[in-house]
């Protein structure tokens, strides 16, 4: 049996905690998990890319999990060069490219998505706050996609509540410091 691996992208702008608790469900029904920070043509990001991606690969060690990893080399602001580089990474595996709920409707206008569709299987992570609507499925299918809604339970957080209201719980413990480093999001305090 081929090993598929669960890809995720994510702009990390910051990590919160629902990045977390997905990279650890995602533990739960793949052999491997690769993430990168990656800058999302459609979002204006606070951070720059290279502390988004401290970011995360401080998210990664702090789960610490050796079929988790950062492999930032995946990162590009399209998803089509991003699963080439990981065709080639890891010519013997399924690939799983995995987005959550809030992105399904988006993703038929992204570059190429009919082509890259169909060279991966599409994960799809019910977020709370962004319903799953089964005509934007319906859609993704008709463009190729093999779609596996993944039973994950995923906190309602959001990067954008972050850097709109200093949503200081929404924070993983182990990003404090690197925040305060770098002065990040209007962060002042660490959590006590």
């Amino acid at each position: 049996m081929t090993a598929t691996i669960a890809l995720l992208g994510t702009s990390a702008d910051p990590p919160t905690l629902g990045h977390q608790a997905l990279l650890e469900g995602l533990l739960n029904h793949f052999q491997r998990v690769a993430t990168w920070a990656s800058d999302n043509p459609m979002k204006r990001h606070d951070a720059c890319l290279e502390l988004r991606s401290e970011l995360l690969q401080a998210l990664v060690m702090a789960i610490d999990n050796p079929r988790v990893s950062i492999d930032q080399t995946l990162s590009s602001p399209f998803t089509i060069t991003t699963l080439e580089r990981a065709a080639r990474r890891w010519p013997n595996h399924e690939l799983c490219f995995v987005v959550g709920s809030d992105l399904a409707a988006q993703i038929p206008h992204w570059r190429q998505s009919e082509l890259w569709l169909k060279r991966c299987q599409l994960g799809v992570v019910p977020r709370k706050g962004w319903p799953l609507k089964p005509e934007h499925l319906e859609r993704l299918r008709q463009l190729g996609a093999q779609i596996t809604v993944l039973p994950l339970q995923i906190p309602e957080t959001a990067s954008s509540s972050i850097r709109k209201t200093s949503a200081a719980d929404q924070i993983p413990k182990p990003l404090w410091p690197l925040l305060l480093q770098h002065n990040l999001y209007g962060l002042q305090d660490a959590p006590s």
